[in-house]
Protein backbone atom coordinates (compact mmCIF):
# COMPACT_ATOMS: atom_id res chain seq x y z
CA UNK A 1 0.00 0.00 0.00
CA UNK A 2 3.03 2.48 0.67
CA UNK A 3 4.25 1.76 -2.84
CA UNK A 4 0.53 2.61 -4.15
CA UNK A 5 0.35 5.68 -2.07
CA UNK A 6 3.37 6.66 -3.63
CA UNK A 7 2.30 6.20 -6.77
CA UNK A 8 -0.46 8.14 -6.02
CA UNK A 9 1.19 11.44 -4.89
CA UNK A 10 3.68 11.32 -7.70
CA UNK A 11 0.86 11.56 -10.05
CA UNK A 12 -0.95 13.97 -8.28
CA UNK A 13 2.00 16.34 -8.36
CA UNK A 14 2.71 15.77 -11.81
CA UNK A 15 6.20 13.81 -10.83
CA UNK A 16 5.49 10.69 -12.51
CA UNK A 17 2.01 10.72 -15.61
CA UNK A 18 0.20 8.29 -17.67
CA UNK A 19 0.04 9.89 -21.35
CA UNK A 20 -3.89 8.82 -21.07
CA UNK A 21 -4.65 11.39 -23.82
CA UNK A 22 -1.46 11.29 -25.98
CA UNK A 23 -2.57 7.57 -26.47
CA UNK A 24 -6.27 7.95 -26.89
CA UNK A 25 -6.30 6.78 -30.31
CA UNK A 26 -4.87 3.81 -29.16
CA UNK A 27 -7.82 4.21 -26.82
CA UNK A 28 -10.24 4.75 -28.92
CA UNK A 29 -9.26 1.73 -31.29
CA UNK A 30 -9.47 -0.83 -28.13
CA UNK A 31 -13.06 0.50 -27.13
CA UNK A 32 -13.90 0.56 -31.15
CA UNK A 33 -12.90 -3.48 -31.09
CA UNK A 34 -14.91 -3.69 -28.00
CA UNK A 35 -18.24 -1.89 -29.16
CA UNK A 36 -17.49 -4.06 -32.54
CA UNK A 37 -17.52 -6.90 -30.60
CA UNK A 38 -20.97 -6.06 -28.61
CA UNK A 39 -22.71 -5.09 -31.83
CA UNK A 40 -22.16 -8.41 -33.32
CA UNK A 41 -22.75 -10.52 -30.41
CA UNK A 42 -26.07 -8.53 -30.05
CA UNK A 43 -26.87 -9.06 -33.76
CA UNK A 44 -25.81 -12.99 -34.22
CA UNK A 45 -27.08 -14.29 -30.84
CA UNK A 46 -29.31 -11.29 -29.76
CA UNK A 47 -30.44 -10.79 -26.06
CA UNK A 48 -32.14 -13.56 -24.03
CA UNK A 49 -35.17 -11.89 -23.18
CA UNK A 50 -37.18 -12.83 -19.60
CA UNK A 51 -40.30 -13.84 -19.94
CA UNK A 52 -41.69 -10.22 -18.49
CA UNK A 53 -40.56 -8.93 -21.87
CA UNK A 54 -41.78 -12.36 -24.29
CA UNK A 55 -44.21 -13.58 -22.19
CA UNK A 56 -44.72 -17.00 -20.08
CA UNK A 57 -46.00 -18.77 -17.20
CA UNK A 58 -45.05 -18.41 -13.89
CA UNK A 59 -45.75 -21.27 -11.27
CA UNK A 60 -45.21 -20.49 -7.24
CA UNK A 61 -45.62 -23.92 -5.16
CA UNK A 62 -45.46 -23.56 -1.30
CA UNK A 63 -43.05 -25.76 0.85
CA UNK A 64 -42.60 -25.60 4.20
CA UNK A 65 -39.33 -24.13 4.63
CA UNK A 66 -38.25 -22.68 1.22
CA UNK A 67 -34.18 -23.84 0.39
CA UNK A 68 -32.20 -24.18 -2.60
CA UNK A 69 -32.08 -27.60 -2.98
CA UNK A 70 -36.15 -27.34 -3.36
CA UNK A 71 -35.26 -24.67 -6.07
CA UNK A 72 -32.85 -27.53 -7.97
CA UNK A 73 -35.61 -30.47 -6.66
CA UNK A 74 -38.10 -28.15 -8.52
CA UNK A 75 -35.84 -27.64 -11.70
CA UNK A 76 -34.59 -31.14 -12.50
CA UNK A 77 -38.67 -32.31 -12.57
CA UNK A 78 -39.82 -29.17 -14.79
CA UNK A 79 -36.93 -30.30 -17.22
CA UNK A 80 -37.76 -34.17 -16.88
CA UNK A 81 -41.48 -33.40 -17.51
CA UNK A 82 -40.34 -33.83 -21.37
CA UNK A 83 -42.15 -30.64 -22.65
CA UNK A 84 -40.77 -28.65 -25.07
CA UNK A 85 -39.89 -24.68 -23.94
CA UNK A 86 -38.92 -25.78 -20.22
CA UNK A 87 -35.48 -26.83 -21.04
CA UNK A 88 -34.42 -23.72 -19.20
CA UNK A 89 -36.47 -22.91 -16.21
CA UNK A 90 -35.95 -20.02 -13.89
CA UNK A 91 -36.23 -21.45 -10.38
CA UNK A 92 -35.91 -19.34 -7.67
CA UNK A 93 -37.11 -19.25 -3.80
CA UNK A 94 -39.34 -16.46 -2.89
CA UNK A 95 -39.40 -15.61 0.76
CA UNK A 96 -38.98 -18.22 3.24
CA UNK A 97 -42.28 -20.43 2.25
CA UNK A 98 -42.35 -20.62 -1.76
CA UNK A 99 -40.54 -21.41 -4.69
CA UNK A 100 -41.02 -20.17 -7.93
CA UNK A 101 -40.75 -21.51 -10.98
CA UNK A 102 -40.83 -19.61 -14.91
CA UNK A 103 -41.19 -21.12 -18.12
CA UNK A 104 -42.16 -19.92 -21.49
CA UNK A 105 -45.81 -20.11 -22.63
CA UNK A 106 -47.42 -23.36 -22.98
CA UNK A 107 -50.31 -24.72 -24.61
CA UNK A 108 -53.16 -26.03 -21.98
CA UNK A 109 -51.80 -29.75 -22.45
CA UNK A 110 -48.30 -28.73 -21.60
CA UNK A 111 -48.97 -26.70 -18.69
CA UNK A 112 -50.94 -29.88 -17.40
CA UNK A 113 -48.10 -32.03 -17.78
CA UNK A 114 -45.44 -29.69 -16.12
CA UNK A 115 -48.03 -28.79 -13.06
CA UNK A 116 -48.50 -32.94 -12.56
CA UNK A 117 -44.54 -32.93 -12.45
CA UNK A 118 -44.19 -30.18 -10.32
CA UNK A 119 -46.89 -31.47 -7.76
CA UNK A 120 -45.15 -34.65 -7.69
CA UNK A 121 -41.86 -33.78 -6.91
CA UNK A 122 -43.31 -31.29 -4.37
CA UNK A 123 -45.80 -33.70 -2.87
CA UNK A 124 -48.13 -31.09 -2.78
CA UNK A 125 -52.09 -30.73 -4.01
CA UNK A 126 -52.85 -29.28 -7.29
CA UNK A 127 -55.26 -26.74 -5.61
CA UNK A 128 -52.15 -25.67 -3.42
CA UNK A 129 -50.03 -24.78 -6.99
CA UNK A 130 -50.43 -21.31 -8.23
CA UNK A 131 -50.04 -20.65 -11.54
CA UNK A 132 -50.35 -16.89 -13.39
CA UNK A 133 -49.84 -16.38 -17.39
CA UNK A 134 -47.99 -13.57 -18.10
CA UNK A 135 -48.58 -12.00 -21.22
CA UNK A 136 -46.10 -9.91 -23.44
CA UNK A 137 -47.84 -6.93 -23.78
CA UNK A 138 -46.88 -6.07 -19.99
CA UNK A 139 -43.74 -6.48 -20.88
CA UNK A 140 -43.80 -4.13 -23.75
CA UNK A 141 -44.67 -1.46 -21.13
CA UNK A 142 -41.74 -2.52 -19.20
CA UNK A 143 -39.22 -1.72 -21.62
CA UNK A 144 -41.87 1.57 -22.68
CA UNK A 145 -41.11 2.71 -19.37
CA UNK A 146 -37.43 2.04 -18.98
CA UNK A 147 -36.71 3.73 -22.55
CA UNK A 148 -38.59 6.78 -21.29
CA UNK A 149 -36.38 6.38 -18.10
CA UNK A 150 -33.11 6.37 -19.62
CA UNK A 151 -34.51 9.24 -22.04
CA UNK A 152 -35.36 11.31 -19.01
CA UNK A 153 -31.77 10.80 -17.55
CA UNK A 154 -29.95 11.87 -20.71
CA UNK A 155 -31.52 15.17 -20.67
CA UNK A 156 -31.17 15.61 -17.26
CA UNK A 157 -26.87 14.53 -17.58
CA UNK A 158 -27.17 16.89 -20.29
CA UNK A 159 -28.80 20.20 -18.26
CA UNK A 160 -26.69 18.90 -15.12
CA UNK A 161 -23.26 18.90 -16.97
CA UNK A 162 -24.32 22.21 -18.91
CA UNK A 163 -24.71 24.21 -15.61
CA UNK A 164 -22.75 23.27 -13.81
CA UNK A 165 -19.41 23.38 -16.42
CA UNK A 166 -20.92 25.70 -18.33
CA UNK A 167 -19.66 23.62 -21.43
CA UNK A 168 -21.52 21.94 -23.76
CA UNK A 169 -18.72 19.72 -25.45
CA UNK A 170 -18.23 18.19 -21.89
CA UNK A 171 -22.01 17.30 -22.08
CA UNK A 172 -20.94 15.34 -25.64
CA UNK A 173 -18.16 13.62 -23.80
CA UNK A 174 -19.87 12.45 -21.33
CA UNK A 175 -22.96 11.21 -23.67
CA UNK A 176 -20.49 9.18 -25.34
CA UNK A 177 -18.96 7.52 -22.48
CA UNK A 178 -22.46 6.66 -21.23
CA UNK A 179 -23.01 4.96 -24.65
CA UNK A 180 -20.06 3.00 -24.96
CA UNK A 181 -21.07 1.71 -21.27
CA UNK A 182 -24.51 0.74 -22.08
CA UNK A 183 -23.39 -0.84 -25.57
CA UNK A 184 -20.41 -2.82 -24.39
CA UNK A 185 -22.74 -4.13 -20.84
CA UNK A 186 -25.58 -5.27 -23.34
CA UNK A 187 -23.17 -7.00 -25.59
CA UNK A 188 -22.07 -8.50 -22.70
CA UNK A 189 -25.59 -10.38 -21.73
CA UNK A 190 -25.55 -11.29 -25.44
CA UNK A 191 -22.65 -13.04 -25.39
CA UNK A 192 -23.06 -15.19 -21.86
CA UNK A 193 -26.92 -15.67 -22.63
CA UNK A 194 -27.64 -14.21 -18.98
CA UNK A 195 -31.22 -13.17 -18.89
CA UNK A 196 -32.55 -10.29 -19.60
CA UNK A 197 -34.84 -8.97 -16.66
CA UNK A 198 -36.44 -6.03 -15.13
CA UNK A 199 -33.76 -6.47 -12.80
CA UNK A 200 -31.52 -5.67 -15.34
CA UNK A 201 -32.87 -2.94 -16.65
CA UNK A 202 -32.47 -1.43 -12.93
CA UNK A 203 -28.57 -2.36 -13.04
CA UNK A 204 -27.91 -0.67 -16.44
CA UNK A 205 -29.88 2.72 -14.87
CA UNK A 206 -27.61 2.41 -11.74
CA UNK A 207 -24.36 2.12 -13.77
CA UNK A 208 -25.55 4.86 -15.79
CA UNK A 209 -25.08 7.26 -12.50
CA UNK A 210 -22.02 5.37 -11.65
CA UNK A 211 -20.23 6.29 -14.76
CA UNK A 212 -21.59 10.05 -15.09
CA UNK A 213 -20.26 10.29 -11.49
CA UNK A 214 -16.97 8.62 -12.46
CA UNK A 215 -17.02 11.53 -15.06
CA UNK A 216 -17.81 14.73 -13.28
CA UNK A 217 -15.26 14.12 -10.95
CA UNK A 218 -12.75 14.21 -13.49
CA UNK A 219 -14.20 16.72 -15.59
CA UNK A 220 -14.11 18.49 -12.33
CA UNK A 221 -10.22 18.73 -11.93
CA UNK A 222 -10.00 19.22 -15.95
CA UNK A 223 -11.95 22.67 -15.08
CA UNK A 224 -10.09 23.35 -12.85
CA UNK A 225 -6.73 22.87 -13.94
CA UNK A 226 -7.56 24.57 -17.48
CA UNK A 227 -9.25 27.58 -15.66
CA UNK A 228 -5.72 29.74 -16.38
CA UNK A 229 -3.97 27.80 -19.00
CA UNK A 230 -1.66 30.89 -19.90
CA UNK A 231 -0.38 31.11 -16.02
CA UNK A 232 -0.29 27.41 -16.10
CA UNK A 233 1.86 27.24 -18.81
CA UNK A 234 0.27 24.06 -19.90
CA UNK A 235 -1.61 22.87 -23.42
CA UNK A 236 -5.35 21.93 -22.64
CA UNK A 237 -4.40 18.73 -23.47
CA UNK A 238 -1.42 18.13 -20.74
CA UNK A 239 -3.74 19.97 -18.04
CA UNK A 240 -6.08 17.43 -18.94
CA UNK A 241 -4.13 14.59 -18.87
CA UNK A 242 -2.48 16.21 -15.86
CA UNK A 243 -6.36 15.60 -14.27
CA UNK A 244 -7.18 12.42 -15.11
CA UNK A 245 -3.69 11.16 -13.26
CA UNK A 246 -4.45 13.33 -10.43
CA UNK A 247 -7.77 10.98 -9.95
CA UNK A 248 -6.92 7.81 -11.61
CA UNK A 249 -5.83 6.51 -8.09
CA UNK A 250 -9.73 7.46 -6.83
CA UNK A 251 -11.09 6.46 -10.06
CA UNK A 252 -9.36 2.72 -9.07
CA UNK A 253 -10.37 2.61 -5.22
CA UNK A 254 -13.79 3.74 -5.68
CA UNK A 255 -13.95 1.29 -8.36
CA UNK A 256 -12.38 -1.80 -6.76
CA UNK A 257 -14.73 -1.01 -3.87
CA UNK A 258 -17.72 -1.25 -5.55
CA UNK A 259 -16.72 -4.20 -7.94
CA UNK A 260 -16.34 -6.47 -4.84
CA UNK A 261 -19.44 -6.90 -2.85
CA UNK A 262 -21.11 -6.60 -6.33
CA UNK A 263 -18.69 -9.55 -8.06
CA UNK A 264 -19.23 -11.48 -4.51
CA UNK A 265 -23.47 -10.99 -5.38
CA UNK A 266 -22.99 -12.32 -9.21
CA UNK A 267 -21.04 -15.45 -7.30
CA UNK A 268 -23.35 -16.49 -5.24
CA UNK A 269 -26.82 -15.08 -7.58
CA UNK A 270 -25.22 -17.47 -10.56
CA UNK A 271 -23.20 -20.20 -8.87
CA UNK A 272 -25.04 -20.74 -5.64
CA UNK A 273 -28.47 -19.84 -6.27
CA UNK A 274 -28.74 -20.46 -10.01
CA UNK A 275 -30.73 -18.29 -11.99
CA UNK A 276 -32.51 -15.53 -10.34
CA UNK A 277 -32.43 -11.93 -10.44
CA UNK A 278 -29.54 -10.90 -8.11
CA UNK A 279 -27.45 -12.37 -11.03
CA UNK A 280 -29.42 -10.11 -13.61
CA UNK A 281 -28.55 -7.06 -11.35
CA UNK A 282 -25.28 -8.18 -10.46
CA UNK A 283 -23.95 -8.52 -13.87
CA UNK A 284 -25.13 -5.91 -15.37
CA UNK A 285 -23.14 -3.78 -12.10
CA UNK A 286 -19.90 -5.62 -12.82
CA UNK A 287 -19.49 -4.77 -15.97
CA UNK A 288 -21.18 -1.73 -16.26
CA UNK A 289 -19.11 -0.55 -13.61
CA UNK A 290 -15.66 -1.79 -14.57
CA UNK A 291 -16.52 -0.12 -18.11
CA UNK A 292 -17.51 3.30 -16.09
CA UNK A 293 -13.95 3.38 -15.30
CA UNK A 294 -12.39 2.90 -18.04
CA UNK A 295 -14.20 5.10 -19.99
CA UNK A 296 -14.17 8.35 -17.44
CA UNK A 297 -10.24 7.95 -18.06
CA UNK A 298 -9.77 6.72 -21.76
CA UNK A 299 -12.43 7.87 -23.52
CA UNK A 300 -14.67 10.70 -22.10
CA UNK A 301 -11.49 12.74 -21.09
CA UNK A 302 -9.63 12.32 -24.41
CA UNK A 303 -13.03 13.14 -26.67
CA UNK A 304 -12.91 16.69 -24.75
CA UNK A 305 -9.42 17.26 -25.63
CA UNK A 306 -10.09 16.61 -29.25
CA UNK A 307 -13.73 18.76 -28.86
CA UNK A 308 -11.82 21.68 -27.50
CA UNK A 309 -8.68 21.63 -30.00
CA UNK A 310 -11.00 23.44 -32.13
CA UNK A 311 -11.01 26.77 -30.16
CA UNK A 312 -8.44 29.74 -30.47
CA UNK A 313 -7.83 29.73 -27.23
CA UNK A 314 -7.19 26.14 -27.08
CA UNK A 315 -5.30 26.32 -30.29
CA UNK A 316 -3.30 29.39 -28.70
CA UNK A 317 -2.07 27.62 -25.56
CA UNK A 318 -0.81 24.58 -27.22
CA UNK A 319 1.44 26.22 -29.54
CA UNK A 320 2.89 28.21 -26.39
CA UNK A 321 3.74 25.14 -25.07
CA UNK A 322 5.07 23.46 -27.55
CA UNK A 323 7.29 26.93 -28.04
CA UNK A 324 8.17 26.31 -24.58
CA UNK A 325 9.13 22.23 -25.06
CA UNK A 326 11.85 23.31 -27.94
CA UNK A 327 13.56 25.65 -25.64
CA UNK A 328 13.95 23.19 -22.57
CA UNK A 329 15.25 20.73 -25.48
CA UNK A 330 17.73 22.88 -26.48
CA UNK A 331 18.97 26.13 -23.93
CA UNK A 332 21.00 27.39 -26.74
CA UNK A 333 18.50 27.82 -29.41
CA UNK A 334 17.65 31.41 -28.22
CA UNK A 335 21.38 32.43 -28.44
CA UNK A 336 21.67 35.06 -30.77
CA UNK A 337 24.94 34.62 -33.35
CA UNK A 338 27.52 36.73 -32.66
CA UNK A 339 28.18 39.84 -35.14
CA UNK A 340 30.83 42.73 -35.53
CA UNK A 341 28.48 45.31 -34.38
CA UNK A 342 27.35 44.09 -31.60
CA UNK A 343 27.20 45.63 -28.15
CA UNK A 344 30.43 44.47 -26.40
CA UNK A 345 28.99 43.25 -22.70
CA UNK A 346 31.44 42.52 -19.97
CA UNK A 347 32.42 39.82 -18.08
CA UNK A 348 30.85 38.96 -14.82
CA UNK A 349 32.78 40.22 -11.97
CA UNK A 350 34.74 42.58 -14.45
CA UNK A 351 34.56 46.18 -13.97
CA UNK A 352 34.09 47.83 -17.67
CA UNK A 353 37.12 50.02 -19.16
CA UNK A 354 36.75 53.69 -18.82
CA UNK A 355 35.66 55.89 -21.15
CA UNK A 356 38.53 58.44 -20.64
Amino acid sequence: MGRFSQLGNDLHSGRRSIDFVGRRWYLYAVSAVLIAIAVFGLSYKGLNLGIEFTGGTQYRVPVASATQDDADALRTAVVDSGVEGVGNPIVSTAGDDAVQIQVEALSLEDSATVTEAIVAAAGISADDLSQEDIGASWGRQIAERALIGLVVFVVLVVLFIWAYFREWKMSVAALVALAHDVIITVGVYAFTGFEVTPATVTGILTILAFSLYDTVVVFDKVRENTAAMRESRKSYAQAANLAVNQTLVRSINTSLVALLPVGSILYVGAVQLGASSLQDLALALFVGMAAGTYSSVCIATPLLVDLKNTEDEVKLAEKRAKARQRAAADPYASVPNFADDMPIHNDPGVEPPSSR
